[in-house]
């Protein structure tokens, strides 16, 4: 049921004594996870917690990364598996902080560190993980994309070197025929 759809609702909770509403509030809140987490950070941190939300999140992209790349056999699915813990990672970063610009350059630099050539295939009857891995990376590239488009012109400038090495490093990887079908742009201006 949404808040929205029900006018008469909404009026009476506004109309309840301030006592009764903070009560409501705190059971509520207590309920999700996330928005506690949320309100946490809006109320109680400042620009120095979000740096370090961020400086912890790319020590972990750099370090995960940093031990694939020294792993003997790294293949398509291992890259796939930690890049969609990473990116869990990251989309509860956001949901938390609603930092737009930090969510972006996070997932340039997870997916700028991520390896997209590989030695070692993985056989499997049932799953391509080579195709599974390019399509993942493909459609993830192009929601960041749209995020990065809604951005300030001056944020997006500092980001536009990152953006296109990205956009570089797809198109000379395997993954070139996923992202030339899906439409993603060979660079941007």
């Amino acid at each position: 049921m949404k808040l929205s759809e029900h006018k008469d609702l909404k009026r009476e909770i506004l109309a309840l004594p301030i006592k009764e509403k903070d009560k409501l509030l705190l059971r509520l809140v207590a309920k999700d996870k996330v928005l506690t987490e949320h309100l946490h950070f809006l109320l109680l941190e400042d620009e120095s917690n979000l740096r370090d939300r961020v400086a912890f999140i790319k020590n972990e992209i750099n370090e995960v990364f940093d031990d694939l790349s020294t792993a003997p056999k790294t293949n398509s699915k291992d890259t796939l598996l930690l890049l969609r813990k990473l990116t869990k990672q990251i989309n509860h970063f956001y949901k938390v902080t609603k930092a737009d610009f930090e969510e972006i350059e996070l997932k340039l630099l997870m997916f700028n560190a991520s390896p997209m050539k590989f030695r070692f295939k993985v056989h499997s009857l049932t799953k391509n993980h080579e195709q599974l891995l390019a399509n993942y990376v493909v459609k993830a590239i192009l929601i960041v994309l749209r995020k990065f488009e809604k951005l300030h012109e001056d944020l997006q400038f500092d980001l536009k070197d990152e953006v296109n090495q990205l956009l570089t490093k797809v198109y000379n990887s395997y993954i070139e025929k996923t992202a030339t079908s899906l439409g993603l742009p060979k660079s941007i201006d």
